[in-house]
Protein backbone atom coordinates (compact mmCIF):
# COMPACT_ATOMS: atom_id res chain seq x y z
CA UNK A 1 0.00 0.00 0.00
CA UNK A 2 2.38 2.29 0.80
CA UNK A 3 5.76 2.30 1.99
CA UNK A 4 6.90 2.86 5.65
CA UNK A 5 9.00 4.64 5.77
CA UNK A 6 10.26 3.83 9.60
CA UNK A 7 10.90 -0.05 8.79
CA UNK A 8 14.20 1.81 7.13
CA UNK A 9 17.00 3.26 9.18
CA UNK A 10 16.95 7.04 9.02
CA UNK A 11 19.88 7.49 7.64
CA UNK A 12 19.10 5.40 4.43
CA UNK A 13 16.16 7.56 3.78
CA UNK A 14 16.14 9.96 0.93
CA UNK A 15 17.15 13.63 2.03
CA UNK A 16 13.73 14.69 1.04
CA UNK A 17 11.91 12.02 3.49
CA UNK A 18 14.18 12.94 6.34
CA UNK A 19 13.46 16.69 5.98
CA UNK A 20 9.88 15.98 6.19
CA UNK A 21 10.02 13.30 9.36
CA UNK A 22 11.82 16.31 11.38
CA UNK A 23 10.22 19.48 9.74
CA UNK A 24 6.17 18.56 9.77
CA UNK A 25 5.99 17.04 13.78
CA UNK A 26 7.54 20.57 14.68
CA UNK A 27 5.06 22.41 12.29
CA UNK A 28 2.18 20.38 14.20
CA UNK A 29 3.09 21.09 17.38
CA UNK A 30 4.51 24.71 16.94
CA UNK A 31 0.77 25.37 14.39
CA UNK A 32 -1.42 23.74 17.18
CA UNK A 33 0.26 25.65 19.96
CA UNK A 34 0.98 29.40 18.63
CA UNK A 35 -2.75 28.66 16.97
CA UNK A 36 -4.70 27.93 20.69
CA UNK A 37 -2.80 30.26 22.33
CA UNK A 38 -3.75 33.38 19.42
CA UNK A 39 -7.54 32.04 19.68
CA UNK A 40 -7.69 32.40 23.49
CA UNK A 41 -5.30 35.50 23.70
CA UNK A 42 -7.35 37.67 20.65
CA UNK A 43 -10.65 36.47 21.96
CA UNK A 44 -10.35 37.79 25.46
CA UNK A 45 -10.56 41.25 23.32
CA UNK A 46 -7.46 43.26 25.44
CA UNK A 47 -4.59 43.84 22.46
CA UNK A 48 -5.87 47.01 21.83
CA UNK A 49 -7.47 45.98 18.28
CA UNK A 50 -10.94 46.87 17.01
CA UNK A 51 -13.83 43.91 17.73
CA UNK A 52 -13.77 43.62 13.93
CA UNK A 53 -10.41 43.17 13.65
CA UNK A 54 -10.10 40.56 16.50
CA UNK A 55 -13.11 38.53 14.64
CA UNK A 56 -10.81 38.25 11.15
CA UNK A 57 -7.91 37.59 13.60
CA UNK A 58 -9.79 34.64 15.55
CA UNK A 59 -11.28 32.74 12.15
CA UNK A 60 -7.40 33.35 10.78
CA UNK A 61 -6.21 31.08 13.87
CA UNK A 62 -9.01 28.54 13.84
CA UNK A 63 -8.58 28.07 10.21
CA UNK A 64 -5.20 27.68 10.42
CA UNK A 65 -5.37 25.38 13.92
CA UNK A 66 -7.50 22.93 11.52
CA UNK A 67 -4.79 23.22 8.57
CA UNK A 68 -2.37 22.24 11.43
CA UNK A 69 -4.49 19.28 11.89
CA UNK A 70 -6.38 18.28 9.12
CA UNK A 71 -3.05 18.41 7.06
CA UNK A 72 -0.19 18.15 8.87
CA UNK A 73 -1.17 15.84 12.07
CA UNK A 74 -3.58 14.01 10.18
CA UNK A 75 -2.21 13.29 6.95
CA UNK A 76 1.21 14.21 6.46
CA UNK A 77 2.83 13.11 9.64
CA UNK A 78 0.09 10.09 9.27
CA UNK A 79 1.32 9.29 5.96
CA UNK A 80 5.38 9.52 7.06
CA UNK A 81 4.79 7.38 10.13
CA UNK A 82 1.65 5.48 10.27
CA UNK A 83 0.33 4.52 6.47
CA UNK A 84 -1.50 1.91 7.07
CA UNK A 85 -4.27 3.42 9.33
CA UNK A 86 -7.86 3.48 8.36
CA UNK A 87 -7.37 7.38 7.38
CA UNK A 88 -6.07 5.53 4.35
CA UNK A 89 -9.18 3.42 3.30
CA UNK A 90 -10.15 4.90 0.18
CA UNK A 91 -13.50 6.51 0.81
CA UNK A 92 -11.53 8.14 4.22
CA UNK A 93 -8.54 9.58 2.28
CA UNK A 94 -11.04 10.91 -0.81
CA UNK A 95 -12.62 12.86 2.37
CA UNK A 96 -9.61 14.21 3.81
CA UNK A 97 -8.28 15.21 0.86
CA UNK A 98 -11.20 17.49 -0.04
CA UNK A 99 -11.03 18.72 3.49
CA UNK A 100 -7.78 19.40 3.47
CA UNK A 101 -8.21 21.30 0.24
CA UNK A 102 -11.31 22.99 1.81
CA UNK A 103 -9.61 24.88 5.09
CA UNK A 104 -6.30 25.74 3.07
CA UNK A 105 -8.64 27.69 0.68
CA UNK A 106 -10.70 28.90 4.25
CA UNK A 107 -7.24 29.81 5.72
CA UNK A 108 -6.64 31.56 2.14
CA UNK A 109 -9.75 33.54 1.73
CA UNK A 110 -9.74 34.88 5.19
CA UNK A 111 -6.47 36.63 4.81
CA UNK A 112 -8.05 38.03 1.83
CA UNK A 113 -11.07 39.00 3.35
CA UNK A 114 -9.00 40.62 6.18
CA UNK A 115 -6.73 42.28 3.74
CA UNK A 116 -10.12 43.89 1.98
CA UNK A 117 -11.34 44.85 5.14
CA UNK A 118 -8.22 47.24 6.47
CA UNK A 119 -7.98 48.88 2.80
CA UNK A 120 -11.88 49.63 3.18
CA UNK A 121 -10.86 50.90 6.72
CA UNK A 122 -7.59 52.96 5.81
CA UNK A 123 -8.85 54.07 2.35
CA UNK A 124 -12.39 54.29 1.84
CA UNK A 125 -14.12 56.20 4.39
CA UNK A 126 -17.51 56.96 3.11
CA UNK A 127 -17.77 52.48 3.41
CA UNK A 128 -15.51 52.22 6.66
CA UNK A 129 -18.75 53.15 9.32
CA UNK A 130 -21.29 50.33 7.06
CA UNK A 131 -18.50 46.98 6.25
CA UNK A 132 -15.79 47.59 9.03
CA UNK A 133 -17.53 46.10 11.46
CA UNK A 134 -18.33 43.11 13.90
CA UNK A 135 -21.46 42.60 12.68
CA UNK A 136 -19.94 42.24 9.02
CA UNK A 137 -17.09 40.52 10.05
CA UNK A 138 -19.34 37.53 11.23
CA UNK A 139 -21.20 37.57 7.74
CA UNK A 140 -18.27 37.37 6.02
CA UNK A 141 -16.67 34.49 7.57
CA UNK A 142 -20.09 32.85 8.05
CA UNK A 143 -20.53 32.94 4.18
CA UNK A 144 -16.53 32.19 2.99
CA UNK A 145 -16.32 28.90 5.34
CA UNK A 146 -19.24 27.08 3.63
CA UNK A 147 -18.83 28.20 0.26
CA UNK A 148 -15.45 27.06 0.35
CA UNK A 149 -16.06 23.68 2.17
CA UNK A 150 -19.11 23.51 -0.81
CA UNK A 151 -16.82 24.24 -3.71
CA UNK A 152 -13.81 21.88 -2.87
CA UNK A 153 -16.39 18.84 -2.95
CA UNK A 154 -15.50 17.68 -6.17
CA UNK A 155 -12.05 16.31 -5.02
CA UNK A 156 -13.84 13.69 -3.31
CA UNK A 157 -14.55 12.19 -6.72
CA UNK A 158 -10.96 13.22 -7.80
CA UNK A 159 -9.89 9.49 -6.44
CA UNK A 160 -9.44 6.41 -6.96
CA UNK A 161 -8.17 3.01 -4.79
CA UNK A 162 -4.59 2.19 -5.59
CA UNK A 163 -5.24 -1.83 -4.18
CA UNK A 164 -7.43 -3.63 -2.91
CA UNK A 165 -7.67 -5.69 0.81
CA UNK A 166 -10.22 -8.49 1.54
CA UNK A 167 -12.58 -6.09 -0.60
CA UNK A 168 -11.69 -2.96 1.11
CA UNK A 169 -10.39 -0.11 -1.07
CA UNK A 170 -7.45 1.32 0.31
CA UNK A 171 -5.21 4.35 -0.73
CA UNK A 172 -5.59 7.21 -3.60
CA UNK A 173 -4.87 7.94 -6.60
CA UNK A 174 -5.48 10.94 -8.53
CA UNK A 175 -8.09 9.47 -11.70
CA UNK A 176 -6.12 9.45 -14.98
CA UNK A 177 -9.67 11.39 -16.21
CA UNK A 178 -8.30 14.28 -14.01
CA UNK A 179 -5.00 15.02 -16.34
CA UNK A 180 -6.84 14.86 -19.44
CA UNK A 181 -10.33 15.56 -19.21
CA UNK A 182 -11.47 19.32 -19.51
CA UNK A 183 -13.74 19.41 -16.75
CA UNK A 184 -11.27 18.12 -14.43
CA UNK A 185 -8.58 20.28 -15.88
CA UNK A 186 -10.47 22.84 -16.07
CA UNK A 187 -11.49 22.46 -12.21
CA UNK A 188 -7.85 22.51 -11.43
CA UNK A 189 -7.17 25.29 -13.26
CA UNK A 190 -10.11 26.85 -11.13
CA UNK A 191 -9.04 25.72 -8.22
CA UNK A 192 -5.66 27.23 -8.62
CA UNK A 193 -7.20 30.64 -9.23
CA UNK A 194 -9.19 30.68 -6.56
CA UNK A 195 -6.23 29.74 -4.36
CA UNK A 196 -3.34 30.75 -4.75
CA UNK A 197 -3.78 33.27 -7.75
CA UNK A 198 -6.53 35.31 -7.20
CA UNK A 199 -6.19 35.88 -3.41
CA UNK A 200 -2.25 36.99 -4.03
CA UNK A 201 -3.11 39.44 -6.93
CA UNK A 202 -5.94 41.21 -4.58
CA UNK A 203 -4.03 41.32 -1.63
CA UNK A 204 -1.42 42.79 -3.93
CA UNK A 205 -3.04 45.25 -5.54
CA UNK A 206 -5.29 46.24 -2.34
CA UNK A 207 -1.73 46.72 -0.51
CA UNK A 208 -0.25 48.63 -2.98
CA UNK A 209 -3.84 51.32 -3.37
CA UNK A 210 -3.38 50.66 0.60
CA UNK A 211 -0.12 52.51 0.88
CA UNK A 212 -0.28 54.84 -1.95
CA UNK A 213 -3.45 56.08 0.12
CA UNK A 214 -1.54 55.88 3.31
CA UNK A 215 1.39 58.11 2.06
CA UNK A 216 -0.43 60.55 0.34
CA UNK A 217 -2.74 61.40 3.44
CA UNK A 218 0.35 61.08 5.59
CA UNK A 219 2.38 63.99 3.26
CA UNK A 220 -1.09 66.04 3.22
CA UNK A 221 -1.36 65.61 7.25
CA UNK A 222 2.21 66.92 7.79
CA UNK A 223 1.98 69.64 5.79
CA UNK A 224 -1.15 70.63 7.75
CA UNK A 225 0.98 70.17 11.04
CA UNK A 226 3.61 72.19 9.15
CA UNK A 227 1.53 74.99 8.72
CA UNK A 228 0.67 75.17 12.38
CA UNK A 229 4.01 74.85 13.84
CA UNK A 230 3.27 71.43 15.71
CA UNK A 231 5.73 69.37 13.85
CA UNK A 232 7.20 68.08 16.59
CA UNK A 233 4.20 67.00 18.60
CA UNK A 234 3.18 63.00 18.06
CA UNK A 235 0.87 62.42 15.92
CA UNK A 236 -1.60 59.27 16.87
CA UNK A 237 -3.38 59.15 13.88
CA UNK A 238 -0.13 58.55 11.87
CA UNK A 239 0.82 56.68 14.58
CA UNK A 240 -2.38 54.35 14.47
CA UNK A 241 -2.07 54.16 10.41
CA UNK A 242 1.85 53.38 11.15
CA UNK A 243 0.42 50.19 13.40
CA UNK A 244 -2.37 49.32 10.92
CA UNK A 245 0.23 48.88 8.35
CA UNK A 246 2.64 47.15 9.68
CA UNK A 247 -0.24 43.99 10.84
CA UNK A 248 -1.56 43.96 7.57
CA UNK A 249 1.69 43.98 5.85
CA UNK A 250 3.46 41.61 7.54
CA UNK A 251 0.10 39.27 7.56
CA UNK A 252 -0.56 39.67 4.13
CA UNK A 253 3.17 39.20 2.79
CA UNK A 254 3.82 36.24 5.01
CA UNK A 255 0.97 35.07 2.54
CA UNK A 256 2.48 35.64 -0.37
CA UNK A 257 5.82 34.83 0.20
CA UNK A 258 5.16 31.38 1.59
CA UNK A 259 2.48 30.50 -1.03
CA UNK A 260 4.98 31.68 -3.83
CA UNK A 261 6.64 28.31 -4.29
CA UNK A 262 4.12 26.36 -4.66
CA UNK A 263 2.34 28.68 -7.31
CA UNK A 264 5.49 28.97 -9.01
CA UNK A 265 5.75 25.02 -9.09
CA UNK A 266 2.24 24.90 -10.73
CA UNK A 267 2.75 26.61 -13.59
CA UNK A 268 5.80 24.54 -13.98
CA UNK A 269 3.78 21.83 -14.13
CA UNK A 270 1.31 22.87 -16.63
CA UNK A 271 3.84 24.40 -18.80
CA UNK A 272 6.13 20.72 -18.82
CA UNK A 273 2.91 18.52 -18.55
CA UNK A 274 4.84 16.47 -15.89
CA UNK A 275 2.46 15.09 -13.18
CA UNK A 276 4.40 11.88 -12.25
CA UNK A 277 7.81 11.46 -10.61
CA UNK A 278 10.09 8.88 -10.86
CA UNK A 279 12.04 8.10 -7.60
CA UNK A 280 12.29 9.68 -4.25
CA UNK A 281 14.61 11.90 -5.43
CA UNK A 282 13.66 13.30 -8.48
CA UNK A 283 14.26 17.00 -8.12
CA UNK A 284 10.40 17.48 -9.20
CA UNK A 285 9.04 15.87 -6.40
CA UNK A 286 11.75 17.57 -3.94
CA UNK A 287 10.60 20.94 -5.39
CA UNK A 288 7.05 19.72 -4.92
CA UNK A 289 7.56 18.59 -1.27
CA UNK A 290 9.27 21.81 -0.58
CA UNK A 291 6.85 24.05 -2.04
CA UNK A 292 4.15 22.08 0.28
CA UNK A 293 6.28 22.59 3.26
CA UNK A 294 6.60 26.33 2.95
CA UNK A 295 3.13 26.59 2.19
CA UNK A 296 2.17 24.81 5.62
CA UNK A 297 4.58 26.49 7.79
CA UNK A 298 1.94 29.98 7.25
CA UNK A 299 -0.43 27.94 9.84
CA UNK A 300 1.94 29.15 12.30
CA UNK A 301 3.87 31.86 11.71
CA UNK A 302 0.77 34.87 12.42
CA UNK A 303 1.29 34.31 16.30
CA UNK A 304 4.74 35.39 15.50
CA UNK A 305 3.87 38.17 13.63
CA UNK A 306 0.93 39.17 16.25
CA UNK A 307 3.70 39.36 18.79
CA UNK A 308 6.45 41.08 17.27
CA UNK A 309 4.09 44.04 16.02
CA UNK A 310 1.61 44.21 18.89
CA UNK A 311 2.54 45.17 22.38
CA UNK A 312 -0.14 44.49 24.34
CA UNK A 313 -0.70 40.87 22.19
CA UNK A 314 3.02 40.61 23.77
CA UNK A 315 1.89 41.78 27.22
CA UNK A 316 -1.15 38.92 26.87
CA UNK A 317 1.27 36.66 26.20
CA UNK A 318 3.48 37.31 29.13
CA UNK A 319 0.78 37.22 31.58
CA UNK A 320 -0.72 33.88 30.59
CA UNK A 321 3.37 32.58 30.55
CA UNK A 322 2.89 34.08 34.63
CA UNK A 323 0.01 32.95 35.32
CA UNK A 324 0.47 29.02 33.61
CA UNK A 325 3.90 29.08 35.55
CA UNK A 326 2.43 30.28 39.20
CA UNK A 327 0.00 26.83 37.98
CA UNK A 328 3.04 24.81 37.86
CA UNK A 329 4.84 25.89 40.98
CA UNK A 330 1.67 25.50 43.24
CA UNK A 331 1.19 21.86 41.70
CA UNK A 332 4.60 20.83 42.26
CA UNK A 333 4.51 22.74 45.78
CA UNK A 334 1.66 20.87 46.50
CA UNK A 335 2.60 17.29 45.12
CA UNK A 336 5.46 17.56 47.45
Amino acid sequence: MKIIFTDYPFFLLPHIVQAEMIYYPIIAVLGILANVISIVILSRGKCGLSKCVSRYLVAMAAADLLVAVIDVLLYRINQLYFPTTFLFITQVCSFHRALNHAVTDISVWLTLSFTFDRYLMICCHKLRSRFCTEKTAARVIATVCPLLCFKNIPWYFAFEPKISVHNVAWGCNVKQECFIEPTWISFNWIHKCFSPLLPMFLISLLNALTVGHILMASKVRKNLRGSKNTTNQNDAELESRRKSIILLFAISGNFIMLWMTYFIYFLWTQITKRFYFTSLIDPSLIADETSYMLLLLSCCTNTCIYAATQSKFRGELKSGMKYLRRIMSKCVNEGI
